[in-house]
């Protein structure tokens, strides 16, 4: 495996044929609660974001030779998308949960315009339905953060 199709995949788990894509959303959970979860200058999420969906644009480009449009093996956007969903949201579980499952819904489900995203060439189409369900995921969540403190 090449490092292309190591990073599209998210070291493997991309292969996983079923729920490939929920582990590697669960994944990008952990990592983002590992990485800030002892504070941070809030540059560095958005940096981080920015990073892996420039670079998951860059290894859609390289992968969809050898795997086809948008593989169920590339993951790493569902990485990127899961990071959008968790911008500018208080570092708790609770949140980090509830936004997983935000972005799952509206990457399965995938309505308001995320399909026809897909449409996009190469590693665009692969990347921007998950950042389009990652944005969606986050307002949804950032509404709910609003309406939870305001009740409490």
């Amino acid at each position: 495996m090449n490092l292309s199709k190591t990073i599209a995949s998210i070291f493997g788990i991309g292969y996983i044929r079923k729920g490939g894509g929920t582990v590697a959303a669960a994944f990008a959970v952990l990592v983002w609660w590992l990485l800030f979860r002892n504070g941070t200058a809030a540059a560095w999420p958005v940096l981080l974001t920015i990073a892996v969906t420039a670079l998951g644009v860059a290894v859609g480009n390289q992968v969809e030779r050898d795997w086809g449009k948008d593989s169920y093996r590339v993951v790493i956007d569902e990485v990127a998308g899961m990071f959008i969903s968790v911008l500018f949201v208080p570092l708790d579980w609770k949140w980090l949960l509830t936004g997983f499952v935000l972005f799952r819904f509206f990457d399965i489900a995938k309505p308001l315009y995320i399909r026809k995203m897909e449409a996009w060439k190469g590693g665009w189409g692969v990347m921007m339905d998950d950042v389009l369900a990652g944005i969606y995921a986050n307002i949804i969540l950032q509404v709910i953060i609003v309406l939870y403190t305001q009740l409490r």
